[in-house]
Order: C-alpha cells, then sequence, then structure tokens
C-alpha cells in the first residue's frame, strides 16, 4: 500500500480486479508491489502513476478524498479499463471505509439548551398526538441479509483456508465485494469487520511495523462469528450493527480537558487526540489526526483546536475547559467544528476536584469489571466505547520488569503491599514521543506514588497503558510538577525531569514484592491454542494440519489435558483433524477440502480461546493476596 495515493472504496477495487482476465489475476500481487513505490505526482487534484512507457494511471478524487467511482480511476493504455495497471494501482490505494465517499450531511440546528427540530428530537409537531410506539420484537435478517451473510462466510473461509502467505488481490478483492452486498443488505458490522480482515493482510503481507497478527486473528474471528450467525438468521440486532451516522445536535456542554493522546498510525497519519469530561462525567474527544505520520503527531500538540473561536490550542484545552453552545456530536463523542458552533474557553479543573476527581474515586478493579462486562467478541460498538472512557487509579511503584513498571493499587485503610498488582506499559513506544524516557524515569523511583489516567489493556493480565499521571494528594512522595502543567503530566508530550520527583529520602521503601510474579495468561498453556488458532490465519490450512500428522508427539494436547483445559484439548484436536481432511472421488483422486467445516472448527477454537482468556483477565483484576 502507497500512503501518499487516496483511499479507494472497496467495490472499485473489486469491480477492477474482477475484470482481469486469468492470465493477468496470477501477475495482479507482483504488479501491486512493484507499482506501490512508483513515484506519485499531483496536479489540479488528479493523482498519475506512470507505469511504463505506455501507461499512465490517473485517479480523480472526489470531495470527500476518496475514489469512490469506476470513472475517477482512468489508464492510458489500449487495454483500459480491463487493464493490470489500473488494477494493480486501485490495489494499492489504501482501503477506504465504506462510509467515507459520501460526504457528511449538516447536522440539525440546536439551541444552546439542546432543542433542535422535531427531526432531530424525534418530538412531534405542535398540536399533533404523540403516539408512543411499542418496542417491536426482533424479526431477525431478512432473506437477503442471509444470503449476503452466506456469501461473506464463504469468502471469509477461503480466506482463512489460503492464509496469509496465499490471500493475495484476488481473494482479497473476493471478500471486498461480498463485504460490498453486506453493505448493500444493511450489514454494517459484518462489512466493517470484512474491511478490517482486508486491511489486516494487507499489513500483514507488507509486513507493516504496526501489524499485529493477534489484531488480524482477532478480526477474522470478529467477521466469522458475525456473519455465521446472521446466517443461521440469528435474530440479535447487534449483528446487524448501525450505519455511521453524522453529527447531531449536542446542545449547550461544558467539558474540561483530562489529557492529550499522541495518534502515530501505520498508514501514514498522525495527530492529536484531546480527551475530555463534562459535569455530569460524560467522555468527549477533540480529535486533529491527518496524513504526517510521527512529524504531524508531534506538532499537533499545540495546534489550534478546530472548534468555534479556534483560540484554544490542544495543550490548553487539556488543562483548560470549554462552554459550547450548539454543540455537534459524533457517535463515538466525538465534538463537531460546525458553522453553528460557538465555543468560550473557561478555567479548567485539576484532578482533584470535581468530575475529574471522581475519576479516581472508582476502585479500579470496579470499573474494569464494568469494561470487561459480557464474553468477548461482542458488539464491537460497545467494546470501543469503554475503550474510549479512560481508567483512574492511584498507586504506588514497586519495581520494573522490562518495559512494564510494577505498582499496586492504594486503597484507603489497607496496607500499601496489600493492593492489586497492576502492570503498566507505555501506551505508545514510538521513539519520537515522550512515553519510553517517561517510564525510564518513573521505573528509577520505587516507592513514588502516582495518580495514573490510563487505558485498558483486555488482552493482558491487570495491564493499564497510562496516557496521563499526576500527583497523590496528601502525601510527600508524590510528583512535584510545574505550575503550567496544571497537575498532571501527558506521558507522551510532557517530559517529567529529575527536578519533579521528591527527594529520594522521602520516599518509603516499597515492599510487598520480593520477586516479578508470574504472568498468569501468559503462563497457561492456553498458548498452545493460541499458537495453533494464529498459525492458522498466518499460515493457512496446509500449516494447522502438520500436528495432526505427527500424532501429538509435542504433547501439546496431552498438557492441556493434565492442566484441566480439555476443552482446549479436544478443540485443538478437531481442528487440526478437520485442517488434515480429504475427500476423494470415485477414481480415488484427492478433491478440494471444504472450507466450511474448516472455518467452523477454526472458530470454536478461536471463541472458546478468546472466553478462556477473558476469563483470566478478568481474574488478575479481581485477585488481591500478597504476592500473587
Amino acid at each position: 500500500m502507497n500512503a501518499e495515493l487516496p483511499p479507494v472504496a472497496p467495490d472499485v477495487v473489486a469491480a477492477a480486479v474482477e475484470s482481469l482476465t486469468a492470465r493477468l489475476r496470477k501477475k495482479l500481487d507482483a504488479a501491486i508491489e512493484s507499482y506501490a513505490a512508483l513515484p506519485v505526482t499531483t496536479a489540479d487534484g488528479v493523482l498519475r502513476i506512470r507505469c511504463g512507457e505506455d501507461a499512465e494511471v490517473a485517479l480523480t478524487p472526489g470531495p470527500s478524498g476518496v475514489v469512490a467511482d469506476a470513472g475517477q480511476a482512468v489508464c492510458s493504455c489500449l487495454l483500459a479499463p480491463r487493464c493490470l495497471h489500473r488494477a494493480a494501482v486501485l490495489g494499492a490505494c489504501p482501503v477506504a471505509d465504506a462510509d467515507a465517499a459520501a460526504e457528511p450531511a449538516p447536522a440539525p440546528a440546536a439551541d444552546a439548551d439542546g432543542a433542535g427540530t422535531p427531526e432531530s428530537t424525534g418530538a412531534a409537531e405542535p398540536g399533533e398526538p404523540a403516539e408512543p410506539a411499542a418496542p417491536a420484537a426482533p424479526a431477525g435478517p431478512t432473506p437477503a441479509q442471509v444470503a449476503a451473510a452466506s456469501g461473506l462466510w464463504a469468502a471469509a473461509a477461503a480466506v482463512l483456508a489460503a492464509g496469509v502467505p496465499a490471500a493475495g488481490a484476488v481473494p482479497q478483492a473476493e471478500l471486498l465485494r461480498a463485504a460490498h452486498t453486506a453493505r448493500l443488505a444493511g450489514l454494517h458490522r459484518a462489512e466493517a469487520a470484512a474491511l478490517r480482515v482486508v486491511r489486516g493482510l494487507r499489513g500483514a503481507r507488507a509486513r507493516y511495523d504496526g501489524h499485529r497478527l493477534a489484531d488480524l486473528v482477532e478480526s477474522v474471528g470478529e467477521l466469522l462469528l458475525t456473519t455465521g450467525l446472521l446466517a443461521a438468521a440469528d435474530p440479535d440486532p447487534a449483528l446487524v450493527g448501525t450505519a455511521r451516522r453524522s453529527y447531531r445536535p449536542g446542545g449547550g456542554l461544558r467539558v474540561y480537558g483530562v489529557c492529550r493522546e499522541p495518534v502515530i498510525a501505520a498508514t501514514g497519519y498522525g495527530g492529536v487526540v484531546t480527551h475530555l469530561v463534562s459535569d455530569d462525567g460524560r467522555w468527549f474527544s477533540v480529535a486533529d489526526v491527518k496524513p504526517g505520520g510521527p512529524a504531524r503527531a508531534r506538532g499537533a500538540a499545540t495546534a489550534p483546536v478546530a472548534l468555534g473561536s479556534g483560540t484554544v490550542d490542544h495543550a490548553q484545552l487539556s488543562r483548560g475547559g470549554l462552554l459550547i453552545s450548539g454543540a455537534t456530536l459524533s457517535p463515538d463523542g466525538r465534538l463537531g467544528s460546525g458553522k453553528g458552533v460557538r465555543a468560550t474557553p473557561v478555567a479548567g479543573l485539576s484532578w482533584t476536584s470535581g468530575p475529574l476527581a471522581a475519576l479516581f474515586a472508582r476502585p479500579p478493579a470496579e470499573a474494569v469489571a464494568a469494561r470487561l462486562a459480557g464474553p468477548a467478541g461482542t458488539d464491537p460498538e460497545r467494546a470501543e466505547q469503554s475503550a474510549r472512557e479512560l481508567i483512574g487509579c492511584d498507586v504506588v511503584l514497586v519495581g520494573a520488569a522490562g518495559d512494564q513498571l510494577l505498582a499496586r493499587a492504594l486503597t484507603p485503610g489497607r496496607p500499601d503491599d496489600e493492593g492489586l498488582l497492576i502492570r503498566l506499559t507505555p501506551a505508545n513506544g514510538h521513539p519520537d514521543l515522550a512515553h519510553t524516557a517517561n517510564f525510564r524515569r518513573l521505573a528509577s523511583r520505587p516507592g513514588l506514588r502516582l495518580r495514573v489516567l490510563g487505558r485498558l489493556d483486555p488482552d493482558r493480565a491487570a495491564t493499564l497503558r497510562p496516557l496521563a499521571v499526576g500527583p497523590v494528594p496528601d502525601t510527600e512522595a508524590t510528583l512535584r510538577l510545574p505550575a503550567e502543567w496544571q497537575g498532571h503530566a501527558d506521558l507522551g508530550y510532557d517530559r517529567i525531569q529529575g527536578a519533579h520527583f521528591p527527594p529520594p529520602e522521602v520516599l518509603p521503601p516499597a515492599g510487598g514484592l520480593e520477586a516479578v510474579p508470574p504472568d498468569p495468561l501468559a503462563q497457561a498453556p492456553l498458548w498452545r491454542l493460541r499458537r495453533l488458532v494464529e498459525v492458522a490465519v498466518s499460515g493457512g490450512r496446509r500449516a494447522v494440519a502438520e500436528p495432526a500428522r505427527d500424532g501429538d508427539l509435542g504433547g501439546g494436547g496431552a498438557a492441556l489435558r493434565r492442566s484441566g483445559f480439555r476443552a482446549a484439548a479436544d478443540l485443538s484436536a478437531a481442528l487440526t483433524a478437520e485442517a488434515d481432511r480429504r475427500t476423494r472421488d470415485v477414481f480415488g483422486r484427492t478433491g478440494e477440502a471444504d472450507p466450511d467445516r474448516y472455518a467452523r472448527a477454526w472458530l470454536a477454537a478461536a471463541v472458546y480461546l478468546a472466553g478462556t482468556e477473558r476469563a483470566l483477565v478478568q481474574a488478575t483484576w479481581e485477585q488481591r493476596e500478597v504476592g500473587v
């Protein structure tokens, strides 16, 4: 993928690949890799890529910046539009979100008290009787949605059987075409999952630095689980999902800055997100993320906030507040900057007063329990909402292990060495950011009391990824930050210095941790099933079939059974057996393996693994024993 190229709608890419002959399809992956490295020239809004002496591909994005129509991608060769040059260039472009091609509709006007039009609020016109609507029972997916889900399941099962090495442009195009069909049928959740799988496959094949195999495995599992249930006509409306909605009226708001979070994406985007909290404890954010990578992430830290008058920058907003009239809100809590929005700077709050102090009043175990409620792999919209709501707690540092800080939660009325053990991990390890350097300095001060605000890591044992830290009230053994920082340090931007720490004699000994305790999740023999599930995605069906041919000589199944994970052992054996299953015709010739049965066996193992690991993570947050 070339980050200089514009995003392309999924159906445009799929149509270009489908128009190729079988001979050209065999050359497509190599052509994409070659054309992705070619220079891009831009003039009058048209991007041009020279693919040879007689071939030049011109891309003309629409107002949204997305190539959303086949006519916006033109090649000068004689075979166009059914040519390899055009399909390869489109394959080298990022995959756009399905709704990115459409311009957002303006939000309805709203008064300062939040009153909007009858259409926006759902109120009846004056003089019109209001008719209370009884909640209708879920009717389940329509026949068209069931058919679309079945097609998307088949495409995903084929990609799973192929694995990353064989899931090139052609299988990806089939998945994109099925995703477009799902979009037309209104299956928004399944379509979004399919696009994440395609992006993950591209990242894995190109070996992007930001690619994580675990993320791709999760996306494949989400896609198969959603489409499998929809194809079985499951009536749960959460499986259908909701389309991306435009900004809606939010009325009048008073928000206070909490912290800033730098953003560096593998696709070349960079910027900052400033997190805010309202008087009633609701979370909001203001984002400034655009192409530019790490350099833009650094510069955006003090860039003006595109909200209202624009007289406040992100550094000031993270420690100040805004009184907003005519606010517009996205479904995920982002504040819009429409023409009717007016924002007036107001004094901020410290972390020890008002709604910000309430962030640290709740025990961390209780806050995490609310985030992890429900089984793994449930509605992704709810998971995203939980990820946006940060968790605050007071801790005492007790040591370091690799890039992690080990800390114990401070609980009133209990000794420090009996608090819940929490692992703190840098939210971003990029060298251009201050996270890692700040962690090194904090690691040299065991016994230091800290007020931590961060994001839960749901895949690790009792782990937070701090975005900001501050001093703990009513103690000398804590940070002494400059007055202009107003009580907290943004770990991605502010650099903690030696002068910000208390004198060494003030720090009490950090007891209660003689050795680094084992990670229950990492030490559990479930890693054997995890490896098999990941190998299935990274290597394909053939890689999974190998253990079935050695009769469990490695003892993986026996180790799982000895540890009490009998279900994991059975699922592992079933998956490897299904991967090695072959059919034969009447002449004894080996036939094509059934991708449907194999996908179901893999999905059963993946769902069990996700649920069991989630339970183990929950148990680590509930642990109260000393030294565990």
